[in-house]
């Protein structure tokens, strides 16, 4: 089956050449109500939302993502990038820094979780605002890039720690910043020894996939191994021009990762998430994660019950290719890292042996090898030591 990618449409106000400009997509982004009302026919939730101000998390998207939007207010691309009065309404759980990314914040823009990897947030500004963010307590600052101070900072943080492996430019989006100042941050990067690999997390070839040009993917590559992190949610947003920004990167070399995030009312159902994944694994983009949405302020009506994400899950495993099926994964709230989940299929085990019942019924023994016929590499002694410098580096 070949899927058919189709073209936005391009308003009569607009010139094509405005239209197909990132930069003027940015600067014709809607962010008021006035903005939005001519576009939108806005809902009672809707209207009362703007209304409330700065008690509502930053309102932004490009004229280009708000041509995906349907009429409906219940249309899935409309609740991602739409303000509504629920954002307000009593919590069960509502964080301004869900992750904990405060308390693991141990230089200017640097969040260092994980041993062997940190995120580099180079910017706060997105190009949409996608009401189920995670960073509210930093994104939508409007600090264009990060300030010369607080750069060199964090540079001399991920230098001085030999432990970091990965480096994760985040934000905000990394691609809302220009050519220059990202070639120059990759530049940097690279110059660290340590440094072994380095990902753009972006949600631009979504909702402004006119920003992924030759010139971009040409830095990304000069600077490599680049890995692309991208951030699908719905089938609808891979439209012609966002398929071409993919096949863009991975034409160059670049691998595309797809982390997608489960919400009400938008993608939780299990044909979605195939449709998407399936299209996503067309175009040679990995679905890498399936997230529960993190318990960020104004989300509640938006998350879906980790019983619902399981189901949804449980019905993909076997019936989707584990080429396309991204791993689902919950977000420990305060910093607790990743939870991952698969489908139980173990209804039995010992130290002799285990027995599974497969998702068809299939059910079967698997009988372990005694201890005395385990050995261990011969050649293990060859990475022994570079395993222990890596433990040594972290603490």
């Amino acid at each position: 089956m070949k899927f058919d990618f189709k073209p936005t449409t391009i308003p009569d106000s607009v010139s094509i050449s405005d239209w197909k400009n990132w930069t003027w997509q940015l600067r014709n982004s809607l962010k008021t109500y006035k903005d939005f009302i001519g576009h939108f026919d806005l809902s009672l939730e809707e209207r009362e939302a703007f209304n409330h101000g700065e008690e509502v998390f930053n309102i932004r998207t490009t004229p280009y993502y708000a041509q995906l939007a349907g009429k409906s207010s219940s249309d899935p691309i409309r609740r991602i990038l739409m303000p509504n009065i629920l954002e307000l309404a009593a919590p069960a759980q509502a964080m301004l820094d869900p992750l904990g990314e405060r308390k693991n914040n141990p230089a200017p823009r640097i969040i260092h979780r994980y041993p062997d990897r940190v995120l580099f947030l180079i910017t706060d500004i997105c190009s949409v605002y996608c009401r189920f963010c995670t960073r509210k307590h930093f994104t939508g600052q409007e600090e264009a890039f990060v300030r010369p101070d607080e750069y060199e900072k964090a540079l001399n943080y991920i230098k001085t720690h030999a432990g970091i492996r990965e480096v994760i430019l985040s934000g905000g989006d990394p691609l809302t910043v220009g050519d220059a100042q990202l070639d120059r941050t990759l530049f940097d990067l690279r110059k660290i020894d340590h440094v072994e690999i380095i990902r753009v997390g972006t949600r631009m070839p979504v909702v402004c996939p006119m920003r992924v040009s030759e010139d971009v993917v040409r830095i990304l590559r000069k600077h490599k191994p680049v890995f692309l992190m991208s951030h699908f949610n719905h089938p609808r947003e891979l439209t012609a021009e966002a398929a071409a920004a993919v096949e863009l990167f991975v034409d160059h070399g670049i691998p595309v990762m797809n982390q997608m995030v489960l919400l009400n009312g938008v993608n939780n159902h299990p044909a979605i998430v195939q449709a998407l994944s399936r299209r996503l694994l067309y175009l040679r983009a990995k679905p890498y994660y399936m997230f529960q949405c993190d318990p960020s302020r104004g989300t509640d009506h938006l998350r879906t019950s980790i019983e619902d994400s399981l189901q949804i899950q449980k019905e993909l495993w076997g019936n989707l290719s584990g080429l396309a099926m991204p791993n689902f994964s919950v977000d420990i709230p305060d910093g607790g890292g990743k939870a991952y989940y698969v489908p139980n299929y173990e209804v039995f085990k010992s130290e002799e042996k285990r027995s599974y019942q497969g998702w068809d019924g299939i059910a079967a023994e698997y009988m372990n090898p005694s201890a005395a016929q385990i050995l261990k590499p011969q050649d293990a002694e060859m990475y022994y030591q570079e395993w222990e410098d890596l433990k040594g580096a972290r603490t």
